[in-house]
């Protein structure tokens, strides 16, 4: 009865045709893990977002003592709070992966999935930054008026973006108000546009090792690909239980366990660590306005590069300067992460300006090197 009934109703044939008899190339690797678990990370946030928000406070005055009322006082609430702020981490882990498959792999060119995913992208950034801002810590205040201060670069029409932000001429209660709420609609957001990413990855069908037309070798998703799904969800999973049981605040910084105090300026405000190569390119550039452009831009970029592609395969695997370039921005996009975690002073100033210049430089090497390779070969 199963098999003609997700062949026959409407409903149950969508899923079906998405999930069950979806025809995958045969060649598919473990990086194409990291599409199904960024769903996972995404239910594992809003159900433990939940939970939270049923103890959370949004006030200036409550807000940091009610995230210590669910880590003292609430049953299991370490637990849930912990999965929340290391879940976010292995969020990033997750879309990093991803990005960086799509990048070696030659993914974008898939156009519409790779735009698509360029905005959830966006989206995550946007999310994980208003809920730092939450705990209302040292860190959140602080990070908050800096990172909010350069909408000001925006010509014309900054300065009234920065205080309908902040709801006022300061950073204060309406403040955190707004960004509570659009944080809990957020992840909403992102369903919707997961739903229309995996729309257009069935449409065009999904990339592989080679880059090549996997047309006559195709498998059923599942099982070849449901159950290797599965093991990287216990992967996945048990790596989140052993963060939040043993090293809780491994990737936090613990200056955010300091209730907000706007009298007193930190030593070093840093983000969190998936936002420190963004922070570098952002404090490599003396200019408040040249600054803010490139760190937009640094993520903007990635909506150029299926339009840069210039070979014939599009696969990396083909191409060995795309190889270089692909390696040469891991090791930039990882000195930049650790420059902004450093003090703003010498040598880190000068190392931030000669990464910010590669890390741009190889991000446009990978797709413009593969037409020169096919020219030099000929």
């Amino acid at each position: 009865m199963f098999g003609p009934l997700r062949k026959r109703d409407s409903v149950v044939k969508i899923l079906n045709s998405s999930l069950y008899d979806l025809p995958a190339p045969a060649n598919l690797s473990v990086l194409w893990n990291f599409g199904s678990l960024l769903g996972l990370c995404l239910v594992v946030q809003i159900v433990t977002g939940f939970v939270l928000s049923l103890h959370y406070t949004a006030h200036v005055n409550m807000s940091f003592d009610s995230v210590i009322h669910v880590v003292r006082d609430v049953n299991n609430g370490w637990l849930f709070r912990a999965m929340h702020a290391n879940g976010a981490s292995l969020f990033f882990v997750c879309a990093y992966f991803h990005i960086g498959r799509g990048l070696y792999y030659g993914s974008y060119k898939s156009r519409m999935v790779w735009n698509v995913g360029v905005i959830l992208l966006f989206l995550l950034m946007a999310t994980a930054f208003l809920g730092y801002v939450l705990p209302w810590g040292q860190m959140s205040y602080w990070g908050a008026t800096v990172i909010t201060k350069l909408v000001t670069a925006v010509p014309y029409v900054g300065e009234m973006l920065l205080y309908w932000i902040w709801g006022g001429y300061t950073v204060c209660n309406a403040t955190l108000v707004r960004f509570y709420s659009f944080h809990f609609l957020l992840p909403f957001v992102m369903i919707v546009f997961s739903v229309l990413h995996l729309f257009y990855l069935h449409e065009e069908g999904a990339n592989n090792p080679l880059g090549v037309s996997a047309d006559s070798l195709l498998v059923r998703f599942h099982p070849f690909y449901t159950y290797k799904d599965v093991v990287g969800f216990f992967i996945l999973f048990f790596g989140l239980l052993l963060l939040v049981c043993f090293w809780p605040d491994l990737l936090g910084n613990v200056n955010n366990w300091v209730p907000a105090d706007p009298m007193k300026t930190p030593l070093q405000i840093e983000p969190e660590w998936y936002f420190l190569f963004a922070y570098s390119i952002l404090r490599s550039i003396p200019n408040k306005s040249g600054g803010a452009s490139a760190l937009v831009v640094s993520v903007l970029i990635l909506f150029i590069i299926p339009s840069l592609h210039t070979g014939q395969f599009r696969s990396n695997s083909f191409y060995p300067l795309g190889q270089f370039g692909f390696w040469g921005l891991i090791v930039v996009w990882s000195g930049l992460t650790w420059i902004g975690a450093c003090p703003v002073q010498d040598p880190y100033d000068l190392l931030g300006c000669i990464f910010t210049f590669l890390y741009f430089f190889f991000i446009m090497l990978i797709p413009l090197s593969q037409g020169l390779w096919d020219w030099l070969i000929k």
